[in-house]
């Protein structure tokens, strides 16, 4: 097993796409990305380090009943997780957003994720700035950076493969 897990929610298909693109980045250091919807809590928790993903829905939302999709996505994830300890977990986020469709929601879905994450003990790292962005609001923001790598696949998809690599650079110390 390798020492990496790769878990994303997704509603279209674009997350993923990311998370593949970032395994294959990654190689043999991380496992085959799957649907946080497809694992079980135990499966999980079996990795020291975690790279999570989420596009964000409507108002800011994690994909899941809640949010209107058919899956339950991270919505039930989450609430299991809100019982786990994860003191020893190092975790880097992903999120995918709209800033031109959702100014004022960009990638909002990365903080409830970043929020439980962070509750249970776990250490997030890999902060994304904030700069090359135009939009309005993000609750993904922490001060002037994002909780985690923010993607806009829908207006600057040219800027993915560069962003990417460059935040695997900075986590790369961190999960090796």
């Amino acid at each position: 097993m390798a020492n990496i897990g790769i878990f994303f929610g997704t509603d279209t298909g674009k997350t993923r796409k990311i998370a593949k693109l970032i395994h294959n980045k990654l190689g043999e250091m991380a496992d085959t990305p799957v649907n946080i919807n497809r694992t079980s809590l135990d499966k999980f928790l079996s990795y020291p380090v975690l790279v999570l993903g989420t596009p964000t829905l409507g108002d800011g939302q994690l994909p899941g009943l809640d949010a209107g999709c058919e899956d339950t996505s991270w919505h039930e994830f989450m609430q299991a997780l809100s019982e786990v300890d994860l003191v020893g977990k190092i975790v880097a986020l992903f999120g995918l957003g709209d800033q031109v469709g959702y100014p004022d929601n960009f990638a909002s879905a990365l903080r409830p994720l970043y929020d439980t994450l962070v509750a249970r003990g776990a250490t997030v790292i890999g902060h994304w700035s904030k700069e090359g962005y135009n939009f309005a609001s993000s609750a993904a923001l922490d001060v002037d950076k994002f909780v985690g790598l923010v993607l806009d696949q829908d207006n600057q998809y040219d800027l993915t493969d560069e962003r990417i690599e460059q935040w695997l650079a900075e986590i790369k110390p961190a999960i090796l």
